[in-house]
């Protein structure tokens, strides 16, 4: 089979197309025979580590994410799951087998079962760029001390979600969660094709912090604050962050786009007592990614979750020689989802 691998971390000029053997699934495990891959930023920040040159040892195959159909299963697994298509989540973390191949090997709680999208859309487009960024978007929407710990209809009624970065997978992601489960959601973009894009996701509100006051805006649509805050650049919005919530809101960070450190003014967090949760999909607790991974299901079941340019997440399409350009297009910002294509 055809593997992309890294031996060393470095720029994108590391990974290299080779032949392998099919990896045989161990006990619990199930090989899926890949259709699509998805490119997410860990992607090219673990390939990156810290620092160009450190040796990597097994060779490891990039991709958390990505879907196909099973073709195999190991000691304890039911064989009826052979053939059937599933999405991906979390293939590389701590293990080598990642999703830009064309067989990869994961425990069987990690290939869900694919439903076919209600609008006709390619269900291994769509299962590619559902893990990460949904499963992060899923935790950030259910961190609220008070809050639900399921996603869907009625469960975020009454609340105002305030998601920054909107145009982002993780952003547009949970726009999408938020709104199919009711709630009021604002977005802050920084262009207006990237306030089309959140418009598209669902948000009933966009603001675009570039040349509007956020804080303002959003006491204007809701008067009391944002009861929940998905914050992707916590350092340069630390201001509405402390403007912005309401009296017992949640502030979810789930990265740290404009750097590593945040200045927060004590005060206007103390008075409302604001709860600050920080989100890494790869070590949150494994119940909530069992329960986002079925939320998920059940919202493109829905027709609820969608990607592609409808819903303003225009997909980049690379073949799997392509691989190198596709991790610069994520490292470089591309706007959309950057997708590998496996095989037709």
């Amino acid at each position: 089979m055809k593997r992309v691998v890294y031996t060393e971390t470095g720029d994108p000029g590391v990974l290299q197309l080779t032949e392998a053997e099919s990896p045989e699934p161990g006990p619990g495990e199930v090989r899926v025979r890949l259709r699509r891959a998805g490119v997410n930023p860990t992607d090219w920040k673990s390939r990156t580590g810290s620092g160009p040159g450190q040796p990597v040892d097994p060779p490891q195959t990039p991709g958390q994410d990505g879907a196909g159909l099973i073709d195999a299963v190991g000691e304890g697994v039911d064989p009826a799951l052979v053939g059937l298509p599933v999405w991906v989540w979390e293939a590389a973390f701590q293990r080598p087998w990642g999703t830009a191949a064309e067989q990869t090997l994961v425990p069987v709680h990690q290939a869900v079962s694919l439903p076919d999208p209600p609008d006709g859309s390619d269900p291994f487009d769509l299962g590619a760029a559902l893990g990460i960024p949904f499963l992060t978007a899923h935790r950030c929407l259910t961190v609220a001390e008070n809050g639900p710990q399921r996603l869907g209809p009625g469960t975020l009624a009454g609340r105002t979600v305030l998601v920054a970065g909107g145009a982002g997978a993780v952003g547009n992601a949970a726009i999408q969660l938020a709104r199919w489960s009711d709630a009021t959601v604002i977005s802050t973009v920084s262009s207006p094709q990237k306030a089309q894009s959140a418009a598209a996701a669902g948000a009933d509100h966009v603001i675009n912090y570039r040349n509007q006051d956020v804080v303002a805006e959003l006491r204007k649509i809701a008067p009391h604050g944002a009861d929940l805050i998905i914050e992707v650049s916590p350092g340069p919005n630390a201001a509405i962050i402390a403007g912005g919530l309401a009296v017992g809101g949640t502030v979810a960070i789930y990265a740290n786009n404009g750097g590593d450190e945040v200045t927060l003014s004590i005060r206007p967090l103390m008075t409302t007592n604001a709860r600050l949760q920080f989100v890494l999909v790869y070590t949150a607790p494994h119940e909530a990614k069992l329960r986002a991974a079925e939320d998920v299901v059940a919202g493109v079941t829905a027709g609820a979750i969608r990607v592609g340019e409808p819903v303003g997440l225009p997909l980049l399409h690379f073949s799997l020689e392509e691989t190198a350009q596709a991790h610069q297009a994520v490292e470089d910002g591309a706007v959309g989802k950057v997708i590998i294509d496996i095989t037709d």
